[in-house]
């Protein structure tokens, strides 16, 4: 039976740390450093595979493996990057935007094609324009259960049947998963329930990929506002 004192709240450990403890924070020290590398590796690599499918718009006489005789990793970025820019340059153009609206005018009008055209359309220009204020606000609900809070992001305010059938103000949410963000759940929230956030939607980005280890600072708090108070540590 170990004969140490426990230590007093807000003491300091002054102890030598043991052989096995050294020994503990050196690995964690290295896994630090090593993670966020292995992890950008491999998104790298990840979106690197999905890019380099852009070779097959070329010749096969053209591509890396033929051209040098090997697999060539990278290629199909800038490849990507070039097609992404020469189509944003044809459809700022006035005649490239409307043969581009004429395009998407007949491919709207195919049976299911057509849907599934509309939606993802209507989903790039939200997220990736500022068209609409859908995920530009970061908001707090109750979910999955009262007294549980999770992080989401407001997509609609226009629920015109939901809240016609619910005789309520709803606020459409999208709380995300994590560490994949991508999936998650849409919930329909009576207005007076969505808690507003301070942080940005990058920030809550990094919480969310973090499984909640990097928490954005609170740069708004009030002085002297009151808060619930700290939990101590077991």
């Amino acid at each position: 039976m170990s004969s140490e004192r426990p230590l007093l709240p807000g003491e300091k450990d002054t102890r030598e740390p043991s052989p096995a403890r050294t020994i503990r924070n050196y690995l964690i020290g290295g896994l630090l450093v090593w993670i966020p590398i292995l992890i950008t590796f491999w998104v790298l690599r990840f979106l690197s595979g999905i890019l380099d499918q852009s070779l097959l718009l070329l010749p096969p006489s053209w591509r890396p493996e033929a051209v040098v005789g090997t697999y060539v990793p990278g290629v199909g970025i800038i490849l990507s990057l070039l097609l992404l820019f020469l189509t944003g340059v044809l459809v700022k153009n006035l005649f490239g935007g409307q043969m581009v609206a004429g395009l998407e005018s007949l491919v709207r009008r195919i049976p299911v094609i057509g849907a599934v055209y509309g939606g993802a359309k209507t989903f790039s220009e939200t997220v990736l324009t500022d068209k609409g204020k859908s995920f530009k606000q970061v908001v707090m609900v109750e979910f999955p259960r009262k007294g549980v809070f999770s992080i989401g992001f407001i997509t609609s305010h226009e629920l015109e049947e939901a809240q016609a059938k619910t005789a309520q103000v709803v606020t459409c949410v999208f709380v995300p998963t994590t560490p994949n963000p991508t999936t998650g759940f849409i919930i329909l929230v009576p207005k007076e329930d969505v808690v507003y956030m301070d942080m940005t939607v990058d920030e809550a980005f990094k919480m969310l990929l973090t499984l909640g280890v990097v928490v954005p600072t609170w740069t708004n708090r009030p002085v002297g506002g009151r808060l619930a108070p700290q939990q101590a540590e077991t």
